[in-house]
Formats: structure tokens, C-alpha cells, sequence
């Protein structure tokens, strides 16, 4: 049997269940934030460095999403598929630490307080991610952390305010994966491995897209979404691709008024 690939599922079933008992009421606050934005015409931006690029295109666009969100992915800070040489880990590493990068990014969009940011780090240490929660809410905009609690306390101050991500957002939800990340133990290795933290992250945006969709929905108006022909056949599923990016594109429009 293959038992470390079986206590990394049991782990991650862990860390689904503790969301489940202590993280609903937050994601519901969320959502109605969420919501709010959207129904206002406006945006609830997203934003993750490294990867937490993960739970932000989890979000939007991909099957079972809609219009609404405004994915914020620089590619100096997630593409770095080469890992070494240009466009290299070490780079990336590198900027996530840069204090003021984040109000150069801010400052190409007009954002406004009807607005939302949802920001994901699974340590939230990245001095360009709390910079990101700080610029949002001087804007006068509601924010959420996504973020390992457990890890965050654990990992080391990097911002000059003295705050990981949780401290410096209007409201956390804790993905509830361990300090370190990494959750199986090899015998005869002496560091762990397989990380619990996108697992969270992915079923914490989920649970909350279910929630957005429900009060879109109970308000009258129920979201265009992203839809597997396998549900609505090919032709519908065609349609409703077109019409979700032409909402998108709509959308997004006012970012650039």
C-alpha cells in the first residue's frame, strides 16, 4: 500500500475539515462583500506572488466561474518555469521583498472603495503582498487575506510596517495548513514534503465562489458562467464562453475610465 501518498490525503482531508468547522463565517463575510462589488458593476481584484498565482486562476476564468474578479498577476513574480537563469525562481524571491512595487501595479487601474481585493499568500510574509492589502485599503477598499494562520506566526517579519498579511487585511480567512507548508515525513529524509497550502487555498476560493454565486443570484441577478459542455452541450457552451468575456471585457472597462 502506499502509505505516505495515503497520510498526505489523510492530511489534506484534515485540512478540509478544520475550514469547514472554523472558516464558513468568514467566507460567508466575504462573499457578501463579494457580492456587493459585483452587483455595484465594480471588480473584487485578486492578487498572489510565487504561488499564489494558483488560487487566483482558480477563481477566474476556468470552469464553474464568472465575471466579477479581476486577476492581478504580474509575471515578474509567478512565471518562473525556467527556474534558474532569466525569469528564474531567484528573481521572483527576489521582488516579492521590494517595498513600493505594489503602488507602481496599483497605480495602473482606477480603483474604487464599491471595490473588493481578495489577496492569497500561504505565509503572508511577501513584503509586496501586505504593500498590495495596504494600497487596497487606503483606497478605501474592503480586504481579504487568504493565508495560513499557523504559518504566518511562524514565519519571519519582512515588512517595514511590522505586519504579515493577516494583520494588514479587514478580514482573514484561514486556509488551515500547517507551519512550513510541507506535511509528509519520510523516513531516512530529514525534510518534509508535499505542501498543504494551494489545497486550502483552492477550497477556500471555491467555497467562496459558491457562496458569491448564491447572493448574485438571490439578488436577481445570476452570473454568466463558465460552463463544461458536458452540462449544457457544445453550441450553449460555445455561447456562454463569448458572453462571459464579453461581461469580462465590460467590466474591466471601468478599471481604465
Amino acid at each position: 500500500m502506499p502509505a505516505y501518498a495515503s497520510q498526505y490525503l489523510d492530511l489534506s482531508a484534515a485540512i478540509l475539515r478544520r475550514i469547514g468547522e472554523t472558516q464558513l463565517d468568514n467566507i460567508g463575510h466575504a462573499a457578501d462583500w463579494c457580492a456587493a462589488s459585483i452587483l455595484a458593476g465594480r471588480l473584487v481584484h485578486l492578487f498572489g506572488s510565487g504561488h499564489s498565482r494558483i488560487p487566483v486562476e482558480e477563481m477566474f476564468p476556468r470552469y464553474g466561474s464568472f465575471p466579477g474578479f479581476h486577476p492581478i498577476v504580474e509575471l515578474s513574480l509567478t512565471f518562473h518555469n525556467q527556474v534558474v537563469g532569466a525569469n528564474g525562481q531567484r528573481q521572483a524571491m527576489f521582488l516579492e521583498q521590494v517595498e513600493g512595487l505594489a503602488e507602481v501595479i496599483l497605480s495602473n487601474f482606477a480603483l474604487d472603495a464599491r471595490d473588493t481585493a481578495i489577496l492569497f499568500s500561504a505565509r503572508g510574509s511577501s513584503a509586496v503582498t501586505v504593500d498590495m492589502a495596504l494600497g487596497f485599503r487606503k483606497r478605501g477598499i474592503n480586504t481579504i487575506a487568504v493565508t495560513s494562520l499557523a504559518n504566518a506566526r511562524s514565519a519571519r517579519l519582512v515588512h517595514s510596517s511590522g505586519q504579515r498579511l493577516h494583520e494588514a487585511c479587514d478580514l482573514t480567512i484561514d486556509i488551515c495548513s500547517p507551519a512550513g507548508d510541507a506535511m509528509v515525513r519520510i523516513p531516512g529524509l530529514d525534510t518534509p514534503v508535499s505542501p498543504g497550502s494551494s489545497l486550502g487555498a483552492c477550497a477556500v476560493v471555491n467555497a467562496l465562489k459558491a457562496e458569491i454565486a448564491h447572493r448574485l443570484t438571490e439578488a436577481g441577478q445570476p452570473p454568466l458562467v463558465l460552463t463544461s459542455s458536458y452540462f449544457v452541450g457544445e453550441e450553449r457552451s460555445r455561447e456562454l464562453f463569448e458572453r462571459v468575456y464579453e461581461d469580462y471585457r465590460r467590466r474591466v472597462g471601468v478599471l481604465y475610465d
